[in-house]
């Protein structure tokens, strides 16, 4: 999986016609991938502003509304890939048009007990 990583704020940096600038280049991005038949979903996530945490402890709910000041970054999409190893992950995120402006994070999906 690729979580792309941005910087907190930085959407609101940009013009509405750079912002669909940037997004344009990642559709393409996902259109490549799903061609190379390498996609299994991708999307944009909304700015974590307008999210929601919830922790349920000891029976308790507790949730929070975004933005949450804990962290500077937050994630800002996702591609779900069926790579064949590492290497061919790597080589797709340094494909991936957010390179430029945010952190790919390479993670391989797993169980959570492993």
């Amino acid at each position: 999986m690729l979580l792309i990583v941005e910087p907190r704020g930085q959407r609101r940096t940009r013009t509405e016609a750079e912002g669909r600038h940037v997004y344009d280049r990642m559709l393409t991005f996902a259109a490549g991938l799903r061609e190379r038949g390498l996609l299994h979903a991708a999307e944009s996530l909304r700015d974590d502003g307008e999210g929601l945490r919830l922790q349920v402890r000891d029976g308790k709910q507790v949730l929070r509304d975004g933005p949450f000041l804990e962290s500077k970054e937050m994630i800002g999409g996702f591609f779900l890939l069926a790579c064949e190893d590492r290497e061919q992950a790597l080589a797709v995120a340094r494909e991936c048009p957010a390179a430029e402006w945010a952190t790919v994070e390479v993670r391989e999906v797993a169980p959570c007990y492993a």
